[in-house]
């Protein structure tokens, strides 16, 4: 059952990393910023929060942070998200987002699945 358990915490952490990236996205291109700022906030962003994500949190990277530090900046990014999807007023999404990788995290170190 245990093992079932840690295939979808896997699972999950794959999902909340598409979120993450969507959230990031959709809160560049919301608001009243010139169409510019949108554009780069928008793409920009994202793009660079995979980018880091690549170089320091996949699990084939070659500069892989040790589990400490990769657990926090990915909760980080994380709830990073979560703030971004509230700021643009998607409260109900947010909170739950926000849970969902908290607890995820928090599996993730206990189980060692870094």
């Amino acid at each position: 059952m245990v093992e079932i358990l840690k295939k979808i915490n896997l699972a999950l952490s794959f999902f909340l990393e598409l979120i993450m990236l969507a959230a990031f996205s959709y809160w560049g291109f919301y608001g009243e910023k010139s169409v510019l700022i949108k554009w780069l906030l928008g793409i920009g962003l994202p793009l660079a929060v995979a980018v880091l994500w690549g170089l320091y949190l996949a699990p084939k990277a070659k500069r892989r942070l040790k589990i400490m530090a990769g657990i926090t900046l990915s909760l980080g990014l994380f709830l990073g998200s979560a703030i971004a999807l509230y700021q643009a007023g998607h409260t109900i999404l947010a909170i739950p987002f926000a849970i969902l990788a908290i607890i995820n995290r928090a599996l993730s170190f206990f189980w060692k699945q870094w």
